[in-house]
């Protein structure tokens, strides 16, 4: 008879991409794993994996039966959150967020989840927003917290609170508060997130439609690298304006006005749906209940 602890290792040899990553993910001997795995094949009198193969590569009856037995985890958890009390509940949860909000909200999150279900695991992934989109879609991650810019009928977006960027530098790289043209920020050299990033991709179209062009650019995909570079001194660069507050008062970065100003970016919390669970619904509420982009972590 397969079961259910047969279906989990083989779902994590596949998602860890080796027997020995799926044996301490799920707290057991790499014999055991491999027990399981041979259990399964005696059941349907096949072969899982490619043993020809140094990683663990699935069969074609593997990958099949991988597809099947998604399936069956998925209906296992659907049967557990309609029938369990969410204070017995036991499942993971993996929730996809950017930098951003790693940095600033997602512990006031996962404590109201904790709070919520106890039980609850939850494995956060901090990526960028075009990854945890793929991730999503290929049902690696149940929820997801990104720039609102994905429109796709393949999911559901639940809207979060925008965020207010600003053109930042260092302070000696520009003097004054007078309105500076955007077509003329071309003078500095622009720090900025690549295509990848969903504020990224937001700005490059927006620059687009001002007919702006920006001929020196330093592209980063990590938030702090591109904060760590301002305020070096490198160039200017578009940053959260209210979590940055404290390295404003105290003079380390300087806002530079422009006209027009950045648009705001809106946040969604994006889940598929076909994989529509009360859990992830009532994680997606939490999320607007949480969401403020305000308080900066590296600030204390």
């Amino acid at each position: 008879m397969i079961t259910f602890k047969q279906l989990e290792a083989l779902h994590w040899i596949v998602e860890l991409g080796s027997f020995e990553a799926a044996s301490i993910k799920l707290n057991m001997s790499q014999s055991a794993i491999s027990k399981r795995v041979h259990e399964m094949e005696e059941a349907f009198d096949i072969q899982i994996f490619d043993r020809t193969k140094r990683s663990a590569r699935l069969t074609e009856k593997g990958a099949e039966l991988l597809e099947y037995s998604a399936d069956l985890l998925r209906q296992r958890d659907f049967l557990l959150e309609r029938i369990s009390s969410q204070h017995v509940l036991v499942r993971r949860f993996r929730l996809g967020v950017t930098e951003l909000t790693a940095l600033t909200w997602l512990p006031a999150l996962a404590e109201s989840i904790r709070e919520a279900y106890p039980r609850l695991v939850l494995e956060p992934s901090v990526e960028l927003s075009t990854e945890l989109f793929k991730k999503l879609e290929a049902d690696q991650l149940d929820l997801i917290i990104v720039p609102d810019i994905f429109e796709d009928a393949r999911f559901v977006s639940t809207p979060l609170k925008s965020v207010e960027n600003a053109w930042m530098c260092a302070p000696h790289l520009h003097q004054g508060d007078t309105v500076v043209p955007l077509a003329d920020l071309s003078e500095f050299t622009v720090l900025t997130q690549g295509g990848s990033s969903g504020t990224g991709l937001i700005y490059e179209r927006w620059f687009a439609q001002h007919s702006v062009s920006i001929t020196r650019t330093l592209i980063s995909n990590s938030l702090v690298a591109q904060l760590g570079f301002t305020l070096s001194g490198l160039g200017v660069s578009y940053l959260p304006k209210a979590c940055m507050a404290p390295l404003l008062n105290q003079n380390q970065l300087r806002v530079i006005e422009t006209r027009p100003r950045l648009p705001h970016v809106r946040y969604a919390a994006v889940y598929r749906n076909d994989r529509v669970l009360g859990l992830t619904i009532e994680i997606a509420k939490l999320a607007t209940e949480c969401c403020d982009f305000n308080r900066m972590l590296l600030q204390g």
